[in-house]
This record gives structure tokens, C-alpha cells and sequence, in this order.
């Protein structure tokens, strides 16, 4: 039997009772109301070969209004599963709820019929009835686990996993965290996502003011912000839900209630940092203490040291802090729109604090970000070669004139650019009502700083810091190569592959089985794609050491950016594809990939 050391569904449904501190709460902005009151720093643990897992309906409370939770074991996050590197799990999931429901084990080399995606690898688990998922365990690391059913995600149906490695770990450490970042709404995700198809802006409360303009906060000259407006482009639209909806909660706890970590001065402290949130890229740091990340996506990289990172929706980062002083440190995890942030804290002791930083100023997008890469290096702020009185030529509502090659468009007049020109497009691209923009001179942006964190004044983990920690498994150079679009229109909020959405019966991406490919994902759209793709590794191509390049299975693909990685497609069956921004993949951008044959059969 599964063993659990601490049952929480009692603490979250007395959470309500807090006193007048929790009514003063309504008065602050959702990312500064706190989690649910009483929950202890520890995760409840399950482990051994056979685990019992729940979903069901669980109360939450966060600061003093209660709202609806989909819970595993009525807990959120879900319980810890800790495991271990070749064992055999059995893990039973009974459905309490009144609609079907899924469990995908995020990261995991699962046979596809395990994987947990409804319509693709398995049926789905029906109201009231229990599946059973079982399958060898074959790595360690960290990862998670999370419904692929009906928004659930967003509603907090999602939990940590730790797999201890069979033989001695790498990584030296005296102690351990684990930091599930997620974001919290009270508005249910259909009604988010009914917001976003009427008014993609919705959510976006940082918007450029002329009072911005008038006293220079918004970091922009008249003709910058005329230049976006004639292009009905908004510079601040960098996530489309923020702060303004969601709490940012650290192991299910808010900015104000404080989840808090121990240690010792000197210790080694591992903290393995999941974002498993629906719709929200964080940047992590802890003031006055440097990091050194030693695992990405479960997989272990050389030791590299930085002061802040970047973490996707759905990527996992393991660091190692070693703190010296008997003080606390905050642990901040900063909404990319700068709308809000998560904080917890590591402390020699409960009830200690350390400053909580404010929340630093609103980003604002570039011409890098509309795909424009050869144009400037991340700033929009020369652009005194350009006519801004032509630059309507832009709208990108309708196909008017070619755009010009893009060598051509530095310091050019930009009258005769269209940035949603069918002549930009690749062949196999549906340029119709789903593509509102094509990217023309897209660039490869794993080595540069990501959004928000270009001008900060200390050290900044990128991708090509990622070095695998051992050699990679295949040495072949890919056989053939493949070039997908992740595509979109804001203003419809439709998203895609290749200008077609999922439910357009679009057609699956075929693989042989364990042939090599180079796959190049290029990003038309100014917002970030976390790519996902299940069931296997990819290696990111980097530029690094050769066979050493970080294998991950979850890459952020910036906004007018392009990664390229090779895959050895060694996992037979249907696996999902899709970009990991729940609304993005609900609203279209999800495909499946095809590995062929089935133990030796030709299906």
C-alpha cells in the first residue's frame, strides 16, 4: 500500500477561518493574497510499488475567499510521488468527479498506452470508474505529474515527482525542497479562456498610459508608441493572463503565507523547482544567494552557477544553494509581465523573514520579438533610419505587398513590409484567418538573456549554459530535417502548427521508428510557446560541447525566435505534441506525432 504522511484535505477545508488579517486581504491585488492557512512546509509522500491516487472536488482557499479545487487526495498541489529508478509502479486513480478525467506523467519514458492523454493513448478515466496505470521506471529527477482533461490543470490537478537514481547521485546534497510553482484563479479556466476569445487583452492591466508617455515610465518615445498602434500591436502583451486574475502560489501557498524551507548554515540545499502552472513563465532568483543549477528537465547538466533563471510552464530546474548565515532569504518567483510574483522563504527557523523585493518595472517587447531579429539586438529604441509614417504598410490584418528579404530592412522604410504576406510563408503553411502574423527574419535566441531579465545587473542563466552532464546516447547526425511554425491570431486568440488548429484534423507528424531528426521550431508569433513533446528527449542544438548538448523534453521558443533539436525517435506509438500554455493547446496549438513501426509491425 501507498504511504502518506500527512493528509491535508481536513487543513484545506478549515482554511477558511482566519480572522481579521485574512479580511484585510481582500484589499490586496491577487498575486499578494495568501494560500490556504495551516499547510506545513512538507509535501505529503507517496511511495512504494503500489500507490492509490484520488481526483476529486476539494475546497481552497486563498486569503479569505474559498473557491473550487480539482484535487488528487483532496491536496494542491497533489501529493509527492517519490520513486525510485528500476522499480515497478502500480498506480490506481479513482475518479470522484462527474466528468472524465487523466493523469500524464510529465517527463516520464512510459510506454504510450500510460502516457495519460485522452483520444490519443488512452480513453480517459470515467466519472466513478478507476484506471490503473503500471510501468517500470527507467531514469531519476525531477518531474510531475497533471490532469489532460478539461482545463483541470488550471484547477489545481497537479503534483510533484522525485525518482531517486538506482546507483550513487551526482549531485551531493544534505538536504532537500521541492518548489511547485503554480497560479491560482477563482475564475474558472472556461470562463478565462471565453475572456481571452472576446478580448485577448482581458487580463492585461500594464498597458502603455499617456500618462506613461507623459512622465517617461513607459519607456517609450511618441513614435515608438505610434508605431505599435498602427501595427494594433501591444508592447506590453507578454502573458495573456496575469497577476490581475492569479495568486502565484509556492507549494500551494500565497506571497503572504509563506511557505517556508530549512536549513542549516552550510548546508547543501537541493530545491527542485517545477512550474506547473496553466499560463505563467516565472523568473526565480533568491536575493543574496547564489544558485548553481545542476539538473534541467530531470536530466543532470555540468554545474553552472547564475543568480537568476527563467523557468517555463512545465520545465523543471534543480539547484544546489549553500547559505552560510543564520538569516532567511526570499525565494521570489516573478510573473515575466512583472503583474505579480510568488516568495517563500529559506530560513534557519520558522517565523523568520528576510525583505521581499518589489516587483520591478513592466518589460516591453522589441522588434526581436515581432521576428524581426536581424533588425536590432533586443532594443526598439534607435530607429531613426525608419519612416514611421509608412509603417502602416505593416498591418498584418490582411495580405497586401511582399515583404522584403531580411537583409534588406535595417534602417529601411518599412511602407512596403506585410507581416503576414503568404510569400513569407513556408509551402505547407495554411496562411488563412489563423495566422496574423509570419516572423521575417526570425533568430535562434537560446543564448540570449530572456524577457525582462536583458538589463539586470547580475548573472542570467541562458539555454547554452545547458551542458549535458554525461555523454548523449546518440551519436548519429539526423537524417532529414523538419521546420514546424507555431502560429496564431491574438486578436482571435487561435492558435496552431503551421497555421492549422488540432481540431482541424490536422495531419499527425510521422516519425520511423529510431530514425534521427533535426526538427527547427520557428516561432511567427510574439508570445512564448513552451513545446512539449511526449514520451521522448530531445537534444537542444546549442552550440555546446559535441554530444553533450542538454537533452530536454519541454523548451520555451521566444517570442520571433527559432530552436532547433535533434530527436531520435525510439519510442513507438501516438505521443502528444503541443505547446503547454493550457489555453494555447486548448485553443489549437496540439498536434500528434506518430512513431512507426509497433514492434516490428508495420501499423
Amino acid at each position: 500500500m501507498s504511504t502518506l504522511r500527512l493528509d491535508r484535505r481536513t487543513l484545506l477545508r478549515g482554511a477558511a477561518a482566519g480572522g481579521g488579517l485574512l479580511g484585510l486581504q481582500g484589499l490586496l491585488p491577487a498575486w499578494a493574497q495568501t494560500g490556504s492557512a495551516g499547510l506545513r512546509a512538507d509535501l505529503p509522500t507517496l511511495t512504494g510499488p503500489n500507490i492509490e491516487l484520488t481526483v476529486g472536488h476539494t475546497p481552497f482557499t486563498v486569503g479569505s475567499r474559498t473557491g473550487h479545487a480539482v484535487t488528487i487526495n483532496g491536496v494542491l498541489p497533489a501529493p509527492l510521488l517519490r520513486l525510485r529508478e528500476g522499480q515497478n509502479v502500480r498506480l490506481s486513480v479513482a475518479n470522484t468527479l462527474d466528468e472524465d478525467t487523466s493523469i500524464h506523467w510529465h517527463g516520464l519514458l512510459v510506454p504510450f498506452q500510460m502516457d495519460g492523454v485522452p483520444g490519443i493513448s488512452f480513453p480517459g478515466i470515467r466519472a466513478r470508474e478507476t484506471f490503473v496505470y503500471e510501468f517500470p521506471i527507467k531514469q531519476s529527477g525531477t518531474f510531475w505529474y497533471h490532469s489532460h482533461s478539461n482545463l483541470q490543470e488550471a484547477m489545481g490537478h497537479y503534483g510533484p515527482i522525485v525518482i531517486d537514481p538506482a546507483n550513487a547521485d551526482p549531485v551531493a546534497y544534505e538536504r532537500e525542497h521541492v518548489l511547485v510553482l503554480s497560479d491560482w484563479s477563482f475564475m474558472h479556466p472556461h470562463e478565462i479562456l471565453a475572456k481571452l476569445k472576446k478580448s485577448p487583452g482581458y487580463f492585461n492591466q500594464q498597458r502603455t498610459t499617456l500618462a506613461g508617455l507623459m512622465d517617461g515610465s513607459d519607456r517609450m518615445s511618441l513614435e515608438e508608441r505610434r508605431m505599435w498602434g498602427q501595427m494594433r500591436m501591444d508592447p506590453r502583451d507578454i502573458l495573456d493572463v496575469s497577476g490581475s486574475t492569479y495568486t502565484y502560489l509556492i507549494n500551494g501557498h500565497g506571497p503572504q503565507e509563506n511557505w517556508t524551507g530549512l536549513f542549516r548554515p552550510g548546508e547543501r540545499v537541493r530545491l527542485r523547482i517545477i512550474n506547473a502552472s496553466a499560463m505563467s513563465i516565472f523568473n526565480v532568483r533568491i536575493p543574496g544567494l547564489p544558485m548553481t543549477v545542476v539538473q534541467a528537465d530531470g536530466e543532470n547538466v555540468r554545474p553552472v552557477e547564475t543568480d537568476e533563471f527563467q523557468i517555463s510552464v512545465a520545465e523543471t530546474y534543480d539547484v544546489i544553494v549553500q547559505p552560510t548565515e543564520d538569516r532567511a532569504y526570499t525565494i521570489v518567483s516573478e510573473a515575466i509581465d512583472r503583474s505579480g510574483m510568488g516568495r517563500a522563504t529559506l530560513a534557519p527557523r520558522l517565523g523568520m523573514t528576510a525583505e521581499v523585493p518589489p516587483l520591478r518595472e513592466v518589460p516591453n517587447l522589441t522588434m526581436r520579438d515581432m521576428g524581426m531579429g536581424g533588425m536590432d539586438h533586443g532594443a526598439m529604441g534607435d530607429m531613426s533610419g525608419m519612416d514611421h509614417d509608412a509603417i502602416s504598410g505593416m498591418d498584418h490584418a490582411a495580405p497586401t505587398q511582399n515583404a522584403p528579404a531580411a537583409g534588406e530592412m535595417a534602417g529601411m522604410s518599412m511602407s512596403g513590409m506585410n507581416m503576414r504576406d503568404p510569400e513569407n510563408a513556408p509551402p505547407d503553411m495554411a496562411v488563412g484567418v489563423g495566422v496574423d502574423a509570419i516572423a521575417m527574419d526570425p533568430a535562434n535566441r537560446l543564448g540570449e538573456r530572456p524577457i525582462g531579465l536583458t538589463t539586470v545587473d547580475h548573472r542570467v542563466l541562458v539555454y547554452t549554459d545547458l551542458v549535458s552532464l554525461q555523454p548523449n546516447k546518440d551519436p548519429r547526425p539526423p537524417s532529414r530535417t523538419m521546420e514546424i511554425h507555431l502560429t496564431g491570431n491574438m486578436e482571435r486568440f487561435m492558435w496552431g502548427f503551421d497555421g492549422r488548429k488540432f481540431s482541424e484534423l490536422v495531419e499527425p507528424i510521422r516519425f520511423e521508428r529510431n530514425e534521427r531528426v533535426r526538427v527547427t521550431l520557428v516561432n511567427d508569433t510574439m508570445m512564448a510557446h513552451p513545446i512539449h513533446l511526449h514520451g521522448h528527449f530531445f537534444e537542444l542544438v546549442t552550440g555546446g560541447p559535441a554530444g553533450h548538448q542538454p537533452l530536454k523534453h519541454t523548451v520555451n521558443v521566444a517570442p520571433g525566435g527559432k530552436v532547433t533539436f535533434d530527436l531520435t525517435a525510439d519510442a513507438p506509438g501516438d505521443w502528444a505534441f503541443h505547446c503547454h500554455m493550457l489555453m494555447h493547446m486548448h485553443a489549437g496549438m496540439f498536434n500528434v506525432v506518430k512513431v512507426r513501426p509497433m514492434d516490428g509491425a508495420a501499423s
